[in-house]
Order: structure tokens, then sequence, then C-alpha cells
């Protein structure tokens, strides 16, 4: 621990008692705040002359937002509350700011520091109750009172405005219990002073005593900053928070010091906490886009406020967007790690679906165009939003690879658009408290519909093991052994023994992409047993995924396949078939051993604390290791599985092995080299760690290799070269090209330029 971490530490524990010494002495209890200074307040993403506009912008564009916001509010003059994923919660007549409504437990009206909000026996689920008191759903009553001009909006809001000061009363309550959830009520009172304060209808003293709330929430959030208790999305949050305090509350004596410190924060966590590739270093996109919005909105009320921003801040906006871009090009993104739930803007807006919203922002910002307009974006931008609203041009999906955060994603266009994620990157930072045990696990979409779906959190503290269910290895598409997690579970948001995973392959071809990985999160078992999963994808067409264990005793593994809900799954002869209304994903099954299939009933979470019932296919053996497993994954028209897929003929050596397709004529080899080792394979023999072939009517049409140093094909020489080269590729039609256009003269004549029969 470093000398300013241990003061700073220390000066948060005396802190905590102190105020407790002076609030059950009496001293705190009537405390009010601060002397407010008389000043210009700093400028919010809209000038007061310019709400209307906004309001009118949203009532032609967004009817239907402005509609659900109605409708909410409604629901929340009666005290019930749309939550997380819960809908229809009462609170009843009079709001008890401290209870979870879902498990009907109650936080103890105590030192906040001393209410154990990790206990679920104690306080039942904290996120449900913090949720509440982030006051978002004040914000709701807010826009409804000036979308529809009715005052009673605004009058229940500063009644549970003051409702909620009652109960909750400095240093008293779980309310207190986090800087984070400080700032984010906060960022609603902010909105709500810039949405009705100064109403004529409202009481003369409201905006006053919001701003004094704001005073104490400053002082509280920068006594407590996250710098090491969470030095996450937690701190960011808070430093945001003490910016915007400090840019828009200039009549509070300590705003210029928020306003610096918050913003020096911001931007050094943007170069610490995101990775060089633009992934947010939690390994969750969830997360990825909680920070993005944060850092969005920062960079909006900046420029509103003629702050001058450094060009690094918007280069790792820009990396950010990106991320999210590539991984939403084939519809809802795919996500994987934790889902908090919450969202800075709009609550409601937590699903899938949702996770691309920052890109209309980023549209606007950095004068680019997204299909998709937003109530954020236009709340934020005004007419310069719609701007940025059009058809983005069209454009080829390929695939990307994010290294630093270990996302490779594995794209084509065929019959259609296809996308599957690779998860091949670090658990997390530190415990790896929102990463999940999914080493080598993949989504996939095909037309913008998932097939392979992350399952999702659905509940970080419960009376059960959901917890650990929903983030182990057996609710990923990955492979499982002995029954155990990848990393061991410490507590809600702890790992230990976590997993060291790395990618060992990413080739791109004309016609496919090859992908390996390896992780050794069970090296800690008596038997130390490695996983690798090497996918290869022909593009528009399948992709095969292999998975070998390596270790030397018996072991239980199992290779999960989470489908999204909706879809129906069957077996037939070790063929697993998922229909969804006219399409179909088959996937097939080939390995050296015998492994079983299997249909289970599992869950998805949609969003947190919601699940739904999905299917799950299995494959599952015992076996001494060293043992493998393929999987074909196919896109197909009909229900009944179309051609074979199998071990090929011929001798393999060590870890090298062969599979074979046959469709009618059509008959695809796919070799697995092993680095530099010498091998043989029916007709061929090569040192590559990939080769791939087809052949129609006996006759090869198409070939390709990566990391070859020679190739023969029945003893003829067709390919010799003094160090690997990366890829070769060749087609009856298109002829040859090569990762190194050099490569040509170490062909013996080009002789695939000359059709090959196949004995």
């Amino acid at each position: 621990m470093s000398w300013d971490e241990f003061h700073t530490r220390l000066g948060q524990e005396f802190g905590k008692r102190a105020e407790y010494a002076l609030y059950h002495t009496g001293l705190l209890r009537n405390h009010v705040g601060t002397t407010l200074q008389s000043s210009k307040t700093g400028n919010f993403f809209f000038a007061p002359d310019q709400l209307r506009e906004r309001v009118e912008l949203l009532k032609q564009h967004l009817s239907s937002a402005v509609a659900d916001t109605v409708e909410e509010a409604d629901e929340i003059m009666r005290h019930r509350f749309r939550l997380l994923g819960y809908r229809d919660l009462d609170y009843g007549a009079a709001i008890d700011w401290h209870l979870d409504a879902v498990h009907g437990k109650r936080a103890p009206l105590k030192p906040w520091y001393r209410i154990r909000f990790l206990d679920f026996d104690e306080v039942g689920d904290h996120k449900v109750t913090w949720e509440l008191n982030r006051h978002q759903h004040l914000v709701t009553l807010a826009k409804a009172c000036v979308f529809t001009g009715d005052d009673n909006y605004a009058q229940e809001l500063v009644r549970q405005f003051y409702s909620w000061r009652s109960a909750n009363p400095f240093p008293m309550g779980i309310n207190w219990g986090s800087s984070l959830e400080v700032a984010f009520r906060s960022l609603s009172w902010l909105w709500v002073r810039n949405l009705v304060g100064g109403h004529p209808n409202l009481p003369a003293h409201f905006e006053h005593d919001l701003v004094r709330g704001l005073a104490q929430n400053g002082r509280y959030i920068e006594r407590y900053l996250s710098t090491y208790f969470s030095p996450n999305t937690h701190l960011i949050g808070e430093a945001v928070a003490l910016f915007f305090i400090g840019t828009l509350c200039t009549e509070i004596p300590e705003a210029q010091h928020w306003q610096k410190k918050g913003l020096a924060t911001v931007l050094a966590e943007a170069g610490r906490q995101v990775r060089p590739d633009g992934v947010y270093f939690e390994q969750s996109l969830y997360y990825h886009v909680y920070a993005l919005d944060l850092f969005l909105h920062t960079r909006v009320l900046a420029s509103r406020n003629a702050l001058e921003m450094p060009e690094s801040f918007d280069a790792v906006l820009k990396k950010m967007l990106k991320v999210v871009q590539v991984l939403s090009r084939n519809g809802a993104p795919d996500a994987f790690g934790d889902d908090d739930g919450g969202r800075l803007f709009n609550p409601r807006r937590n699903r899938a679906e949702h996770l691309p919203d920052p890109l209309a922002l980023g549209a606007a910002l950095f004068d680019d165009n997204t299909p998709e307009l937003t109530e954020e974006a236009l709340w934020l931008f005004g007419t310069a939003a719609l701007n940025a609203t059009g058809e983005k041009p069209q454009e080829t999906i390929t695939p990307v690879a994010f290294e630093e955060g270990g996302l490779y994603v594995i794209a084509s266009s065929g019959s259609g658009v296809a996308q599957m994620l690779v998860d091949s990157g670090p658990h997390g930072i530190g415990h790896g408290g929102h990463g999940h045990a999914d080493a080598l696990s993949v989504r996939l979409s095909m037309n913008a519909r998932p097939w392979f779906v992350d399952p999702g959190s659905f509940a970080y503290i419960s009376c059960g093991d959901e917890r650990n269910r929903f983030r182990g290895t057996g609710a990923h598409n990955t492979l499982r052994v002995d029954r155990t997690d990848q990393a061991l579970p410490r507590g809600p948001f702890s790992w230990s023994s976590l997993p060291e995973v790395r990618a060992e392959e990413w080739r791109l071809g004309n016609s496919f992409t090859f992908f390996s990985g390896v992780h050794d999160g069970y090296r800690r078992l008596p038997d130390p047993v490695l996983h690798r999963r090497s996918i290869f994808h022909l593009h528009g067409e399948y992709w095969l995924l292999r998975d070998l264990a390596e270790g030397a005793a018996e072991h239980d593994l199992e290779i999960f396949w989470h489908f999204a809900p909706g879809v129906d799954l069957r077996e037939h002869e070790g063929t697993l078939i998922a229909n969804f209304e006219d399409e179909k994903v088959i996937a097939f099954s080939a390995s050296h051993q015998v492994w079983r299939s299997a249909i289970e009933e599992g869950f998805v979470s949609p969003a947190y604390g919601e699940k739904r019932a999905a299917q799950v296919g299995v494959f599952r053996t015992r076996v001494r290791l060293p043992a493998e497993h393929a999987t074909l994954l196919l896109a197909m028209p009909s229900a009944v599985p179309q051609g074979q897929f199998r071990l090929a003929d011929g001798k393999a050596t060590g870890r090298v092995v062969a599979y074979l397709y046959e469709l009618g004529a059509l008959r695809d080899y796919v070799i697995f080299g092993a680095g530099d080792v010498s091998w043989s394979v029916g007709p061929f023999r090569s040192d590559a760690k990939l080769l791939f072939c087809r052949t129609e009517d006996h006759e090869i049409t198409s070939l390709a290799f990566c990391m070859a140093s020679f190739l023969e094909f029945e003893g003829r020489n067709v390919f010799s070269s003094p160090s690997p080269v990366e890829r070769i590729e060749w087609t009856r039609i298109d002829g040859l090209s090569a990762s190194d256009q050099g490569s040509r003269k170490f062909f013996d004549q080009e002789p695939l330029r000359v059709r090959i029969p196949v004995r």
C-alpha cells in the first residue's frame, strides 16, 4: 500500500466516524450544507430558451418515446416503478426508500458504513434499492411535465424529493453507502433542475434546496472518491458527477475545484481503464457502454462550456465507439461479462438492443452519421442529432480483432450476414469482478438473429446461487472440465485462480478466417488440463470449431451451446438441429471418442433481474486425455441434416487431425496441423497449421493453407519455402493469392493452375 493510499483510506475511515459522531450528538442533524454564492450557472446540454425546441423535436421525431415517458410517469405518480428488469413494483402510499420491493427486505437505518450491503439477509438485493434511489424516475416526472404541461408531475417530483431527504438524513442509511450512487442521484437532480427548476408553480425554495443538496453530495463524493476502493466505473461516475456539479452549480464555493478535479480524473481514467484497442478493461460489454456513456456526456458538457479537451480523449472515445459499432453490425450486439442493468440517461434502455445507443451521440459529436435517432441524442444535441441521422453506406462485413481486449470477430457475407464473437481475452482487471468464466466462448448471430448467446447475469446478490450459475463456465459456449469453472468464484465480485487466455493464431484469407486460442484455467486440477479451441470459418458457408483437451488422466468433458430464447432445439443421431421460424442451424459432431449429445433446459437473462427459458445443447464424454471434439455449424434450409461430417481417413500424427464434410459431389477437407511438426494425411504432406481443400466431382476446386514451409500432393512438390508463409489460397476460378505475393516464386511453376484430379 502506497503512502497516498494509506493516507486516503485513513482519512475516509476517520471521516465516516466523525460524521456519524456529529450526527449522533445533533450537531450534523440540521446541517444544511453551505452558503450559496450568487453566480451565473454553467451551460447545460440545452439553454432554458432551447427547452421548448427540444420538446417539439421529440414530439415530432420520437413521439413514441414521449408517450412512453408519460405512461411511465403515470405509474410513478401511483408509486409503481420499473427498476432494472422488474416492472410494476409497488412502493405504497409513502415510499419506503430503504426497501428492496422485489424481495421484501428493508435495509436498516444505521450509519451507512455499518450496513453490509452485500448481505442478502440484511438488505436484500441492494441494486434494487439503489436503482430507485438514483432518482432517475424524478427525471421522468420532469420530462412528463414539460411534455404535457401538467404541473401534477412536477409537484409529485417535489413531494418525493422532500420525502427522500427526510428519510435519508446524512450519514444514515444504505443510500449513502456508495459514492457512485450519490453521483447518479446528483446527475438526476441536475437534469431536474434544468427541466423544471424555477417553475412558477413549484415552491420557491425547491431549486435552492436542490442545489444545497448537490453541494452536500459533492463534498461526500470528493471525500469518498473510489480511488482505491473500486477504481473502475465507480471512479469514472463519481468524477463525472463532480465535474457536472462543479460546472453547472457555480454558486457552490467548491465548484471550480470540483470541475477541475472531476475532469482531470475522467481524463486520467480514460487513459488507464480503456485498453489501446478501445476495449474497456472489465471485460464486459455492458460496462464498456456504461463507461462510454459517462465519457460522452462529459465530452459534450465540456464542449458546451468551452472547455478544451485533449485529442487523446477523443481518440479513446472513437476507439470505444468502434468496438460497439463492430459488435452491433449484425443486430443486437453480442454481449459478454456482467450486465449491470443501469444506464446513465434512460434506465429503461437496458437491454442488448439498446447497447448501440452511444453510436448516436458519437455520430453527432464527431460529424458522422447513424441510422438510429435516440431521445438521448435529441436532448443533448438538438437539431445536430437530426443532421447526423441517415443511412450509413453499405459496408462489407469483415473480420475484426481487438487484440488487447481479446475480442475476435469472425464475420462474412454470403447468402446472409453472419458474425461470431470469440472471447480470448483476460478475465478482467484485478480479481475480475465483472468478468465471467467464459474463456474461448463464442456468440453467433446470422441475419441479425442471435443463435448462440451469452446468458447474461440475472442478479449479483440473491438468496440462491444464481450469481455463480450465470457467470460460471457451464453458462457459456465453451468447454468445461470435471464440472468445474475455469476460475474459482470468491465472493460476488471476485475470482481466484484466474486463467491465462491468449490467441495463438488469427489468419485472414480471402475465403476463410482461422482463429486458435488457448487457456490454462484447468491447470489447477490434480491432472492439469489445457484447453485449445481452433475455429475455421469458410466465408458465407460454415464454422468448424475444434476443441482439444490436453492432459494425461481421465476427465469429464462437456461442450455447451446456449441458444437464444425462442429457438426450438432437436437432436437427430448425435446432431443438434436448431429451428426458429423458417431459419435453421445444424451442429454436427465428430470425434475419435464417443460423445453423447443432450438437450437441456437453461435460462437467459435479457436484463438484470429477469430470466427467460432457453434450450442448451450439450456434448459430453468421460475419457482419458488428450481428447478432442469438432463441431460443424451450418445454416440450412431443411430440418433434416444435410451432408455428413466426420473424421477423414488417413493417419494423423500427434495433435494433427483431419475432418471431412461431404454434401453430394462436394468434399471439404479441413486439416489442423501442429506447429513445426510435419504431417501426412491422405494425399497431403505438409507442416501447415491449417489446410483446407475442396473437391467437386473428384477434382480440386480450391485450396488454402496457413503457416507452411512446404506442401506435397501425392508425393509431388507443390510449394516449398525456406520459412513458413502466412497464407496461400488458390481457386480454380481466381487462381493464386497469398499474404505475401513474393511467395509465388516458391511454387513449382504454379502447378495449381492446372486442374488436379483426386484419386
